[in-house]
């Protein structure tokens, strides 16, 4: 039987692990601007129109994809419009309809119990705090941030699975508190660039930078990526894997046409 191979095996450049505090920052800036070529236009996946529709799409979002939250919500919305509807929602129509996103009836009690927060304390109104967002039924520290970014214009690093998995193969940090890693992997950056950089970081997880076989060798971060290898070196082999929209842009990239 062939022997598996090793990801562990391909160690990161000397540089990379000597590296200052200052080479990090100029590597993770490095690595942002790299990643705006590749991504020139990123945005929020999930579908909405609102501050409260960003909210409700953001708690369908957990453990859920935004492709299945962005097939539910169309209905929910229209029959939801505001957050005393919301509050006043009959649980068993409201679970009925989130029911496909997975964890449905935790997810009813946050968002009714969002709609009664924000009826009771906001006005009806989602609020463009993070101190006041974290205080709402279904709202952590990533909510509040997805909310805030894309909704009200106010920078914020969002720390979900792809954001996590990627900044710590990249040893931009070693921290897996959310927390922790959003206010370290701040620190590396401008505040102006906290709410893009999270949207490119999290495409190209979801589109290159995959789990458990990343596409190293169509990946343009190569050079300033210690976990370079991880995943196949083979260009062909590695372009098989690179998924989204934005496919033949990153392919040509890396040199591969049609």
């Amino acid at each position: 039987m062939a022997a598996r191979k090793v990801s562990a095996s391909v160690p990161p450049p000397t540089r990379i692990r000597t590296e200052t505090h200052l080479g990090l920052v100029r590597r993770a800036r490095r690595m942002n601007r790299t990643l705006t070529v590749a991504f020139p236009e990123v945005y929020c996946e999930l579908d909405f129109s609102t501050p409260l529709e960003l909210s409700v799409a953001t708690i369908l979002s957990a453990q859920c994809t935004d492709v299945r939250v962005n097939q539910v919500t169309p209905a929910l919305f229209a029959r939801y419009r505001s957050a005393l509807d919301y509050a006043q929602a009959d649980r068993t129509e409201l679970e009925e309809m989130i029911r496909s996103t997975g964890f449905y009836r935790n997810k009813a009690n946050s968002i009714i119990g969002l709609g009664q927060a924000l009826v009771e304390r906001f006005d009806g109104e989602v609020p463009g705090r993070l101190a006041d967002l974290v205080t709402l039924p279904g709202f952590g520290r990533k909510t509040a941030n997805v909310v805030l970014g894309n909704a009200f214009g106010v920078p914020g690093i969002t720390v979900d699975t792809h954001f996590g998995r990627l900044v710590r193969r990249w040893r931009w940090t070693d921290e897996t508190d959310p927390v922790k890693v959003e206010h370290a992997v701040g620190a590396l950056f401008e505040r102006k660039e906290w709410t893009d950089l999270s949207h490119r970081v999290i495409f190209h997880g979801r589109r290159v930078c995959h789990a458990r076989k990343p596409a190293c060798g169509v990946c343009i971060l190569c050079k300033d990526c210690p976990s370079s290898g991880t995943g196949p070196m083979d260009k062909l082999e590695a372009a098989a894997l690179v998924k989204g929209p934005e496919t033949d842009h990153l392919l040509a990239l890396a040199g591969i046409g049609d």
